[in-house]
């Protein structure tokens, strides 16, 4: 089994569903996989949760798997996607200097793939 902690930075939609299909798989392989958000890729984050967006249910797959480690705090509150994170039950990490460290995962044994 793999450990793999992806961190999708890149706020585009056709990126950020690569990482969703690529966290599936991981899974799906048996592999340990999280997801972060970072960075742009936090303004999807209110975005996603609505019905009428084409990767809501992808990502509520995603979520309701516990995939999701959680969303930068920093950045979520730059761009304005801090209260959609906590309304989606999504921790908001800042353990480094209000961004998500990458250190802890890899002291875990964690691979770290960034979109």
């Amino acid at each position: 089994m793999r450990k793999m902690a992806l961190y999708v930075f890149n706020g585009d939609p056709m990126c950020f569903i690569h990482v969703l299909l690529n966290t599936l798989e991981f899974k799906e392989n048996g592999d340990d996989v999280r997801i972060v958000v970072e960075g742009a890729a936090t303004a999807l984050v209110p975005k996603l949760a609505m019905p009428d967006n084409p990767l809501h249910s992808l990502w509520n797959k995603v979520k309701d798997a516990g995939l999701v480690d959680g969303v930068c705090k920093a950045c979520a509150g730059k761009m304005d996607a801090k209260d959609a994170a906590v309304e989606q039950g999504l921790p908001l990490l800042d353990d480094m200097a209000g961004h998500p460290g990458m250190a802890r995962y890899m002291n875990d044994g964690f691979e770290i793939l960034t979109f």
